[in-house]
């Protein structure tokens, strides 16, 4: 792990590359958390989380599902869902500089809400006509589900 002052450098320096969890339930609800920490903090959003250098993707979806969701699945129990780019004012230890995410999404599917983490304050299954009118959702968030014109 970088310290917090290295970290703050490859953020304001450049993109940070994610995965981002677009979690389903049975009933076609979208499972967001309530975040805690910036950029986002007290929006509901995605679960995720940054891949690490030298992490092949496998290992980092392993990985963001057991830290964000408590569950251990596979990058091949879960379907590529799409490429998309993340904007903030802010960053996790400041307002002095921006971060910039660019996101590899995955759509996975669950029965039930996991446990809570170190990231969210809480855990609510929503349905997509629901997450979209709600001003505590994250716009990114909602990117997910716009309807896509090519």
């Amino acid at each position: 792990m970088l310290s917090k002052v290295d970290f703050s450098k490859v953020i304001e320096n450049t993109p940070l590359i994610s995965i981002d969890l677009i979690v389903y339930n049975k009933n076609n609800e979208v499972l967001l958390g309530k975040r805690v920490n910036e950029p986002a903090k007290d929006f509901w959003f995605v679960p995720g989380g940054r891949i690490f250098k030298d992490e092949s993707l496998d290992d980092a979806f392993s990985r963001t599902v057991k830290s964000e969701l408590g569950l251990s699945l596979a990058r091949r129990d879960g379907t590529f869902y799409g490429l998309y780019e993340h904007f903030y004012d802010n960053n996790v230890f400041n307002n002095s500089f921006s971060t910039h995410y660019i996101v590899l999404a995955h759509k996975i599917v669950l029965d039930e809400i996991p446990k809570l983490n170190q990231q969210h304050s809480e855990y609510r299954w929503f349905k997509i006509d629901e997450l979209m009118n709600n001003d505590n959702v994250h716009k990114h968030t909602k990117d997910y589900f716009r309807k896509k014109i090519i």
